[in-house]
């Protein structure tokens, strides 16, 4: 910013004597006209001593006022104030507003109308060029730094920009995505309108990349919703299809084919891809309506059968209790004979109502497996070659156990208390295995 020099020395006289005549009166001493840096001649023209040269500056031909050098000082105070305000301000400046505001103090303490210690003031101004070059310094490498800034800020906003465009369609959350740019946008927007400018060459590359990644996001979810409403458009064709498929068998009374086949439905439902959610949830309402169809069918078909099968049961009860009654078997063969009376009746009856057929079918297979288990420890019994196996057997065991026992006795005797414990252990197990043999025989 540009300070307003003061008021410059080359007043007409004429003005300066006006003004001044105005401010006092027009009889004044001559000995109050001194001054260190001025001088008024009889004529009433007034003099600066300007590094030891006088210089005419005004004059008062109507008459000097009590203090005619007032004017003239003010205006070197005006001076001095402009000095210090651009001292205060230098840190502030730009180098353009430097330039600006030294060139025009430079020129407004040339030759000043002013009284005061011109050359010390002008001294000072010298100084200050000194000063003010190394603040243009800073300023440039502040701004160049500023810059370099602003470069990198821009730059971060087209490179997250450019990686949202990067993402898979797949994987690209639109609408989050989409407030990211728009956010981005208002960054840029912001960093364009109070940060530094660019180069334009860097601007203008740095837009086009930022402008480049938006209009391909803009492309890539124009393309990705257009693949998704045709493939939501060919799962609604698949499903209608199906739907169709089903509604045609909900009347069906070919109850397990019809079962099966459901089955199969619901498999390829699964499979087929998903439609919008809100049609895939009407699709899904009208598949599982003609679904239910059928299968309430079925059901009050079940729940009328049943009620003619509940005398069958009751039926089917009673047998049971004769069936368990048979065990435990104390004689094989009529337990066989008993079981199969109880069979024969069993089939005759017919069939049960479906929540009580795994019930009363286990109750009956638990009395058939024990006369199964009879019958197979009976066989063991009897059949000569595992007989004769056990008989070898027991022949072997019965000598070991003779032997043990009187390696037993020999130990005890002995006093070896170690080997008499093994051979002890060792008779016992040969004991148990003798058991088992003749419990197998009996």
């Amino acid at each position: 910013m540009t300070t307003t020099p003061p008021e410059q020395a080359n007043v007409p006289a004429t003005e300066t004597e006006s003004t001044a005549s105005t401010e006092a009166s027009t009889t004044a001493r001559p000995d109050s006209f001194v001054h260190e840096f001025a001088r008024i001649d009889e004529n009433g023209t007034v003099y600066v001593i300007d590094a030891g040269i006088e210089r005419q500056i005004g004059g008062y031909p109507e008459g000097a006022p009590a203090d005619p050098f007032a004017l003239y000082e003010r205006r070197f105070a005006d001076l001095e104030a402009t000095v210090k305000l651009f001292e205060d301000r230098l840190a502030t400046l730009s180098p353009k507003d430097i330039d600006q505001t030294l060139a025009s103090i430079v020129a407004s303490v040339k030759e000043p109308a002013a009284i005061g210690d011109l050359q010390g003031l002008r001294n000072r101004v010298e100084a200050l060029k000194a000063r003010a070059e190394a603040r243009k310094e800073e300023a440039k490498a502040e701004h160049k730094a500023a810059r370099a800034q602003a470069l990198a800020q821009r730059t971060r906003v087209v490179e997250q920009a450019e990686a949202i465009v990067t993402q898979t369609l797949e994987k690209t959350h639109w609408k989050q995505s989409g407030q990211i740019l728009r956010d981005l946008l208002d960054e840029w927007k912001t960093l364009q309108r109070k940060g530094p400018r660019l180069d334009k060459t860097s601007e203008d590359d740095l837009w086009k990349r930022f402008s480049s990644a938006r209009t391909q996001f803009d492309r890539n979810r124009r393309q990705y919703f257009s693949a998704l409403d045709q493939a939501q458009s060919e799962a609604k064709r698949m499903k209608e299809a199906l739907i169709a498929e089903a509604e045609a068998l909900s009347s069906s009374t070919d109850w397990a084919a019809t079962s099966a086949a459901y089955r199969e439905l619901m498999n390829r439902w699964k499979r087929a891809p998903r439609a919008s959610r809100k049609e895939d949830d009407a699709l899904w309402a009208r598949f599982r309506a003609a679904q239910q169809k059928f299968f309430d069918a079925r059901r009050a078909k079940d729940e009328a059968t049943d009620n003619e099968y509940r005398e069958n049961l009751a039926a089917k009860e009673a047998l049971l209790v004769e069936a368990e009654a048979i065990v435990p078997i104390s004689e094989l063969e009529a337990a066989k004979a008993a079981l199969r009376s109880v069979q024969d009746r069993w089939d005759a009856i017919g069939r049960v109502p479906s929540s009580d057929l795994h019930r009363i079918e286990s109750r009956l297979r638990a009395v058939e497996r024990a006369i199964r288990e009879a019958e197979e420890k009976e066989w063991r019994k009897t059949n000569p070659e595992t007989r004769a196996r056990a008989e070898g057997m027991l022949g072997q065991l019965e000598a070991q156990i003779e032997g043990l026992q009187a390696d037993l006795a020999s130990a005890q005797a002995a006093g070896d208390e170690d080997s008499a414990k093994a051979l002890a252990e060792a008779l016992a197990t040969k004991r148990s295995w003798l058991e088992q043999i003749r419990s197998t025989m009996a």
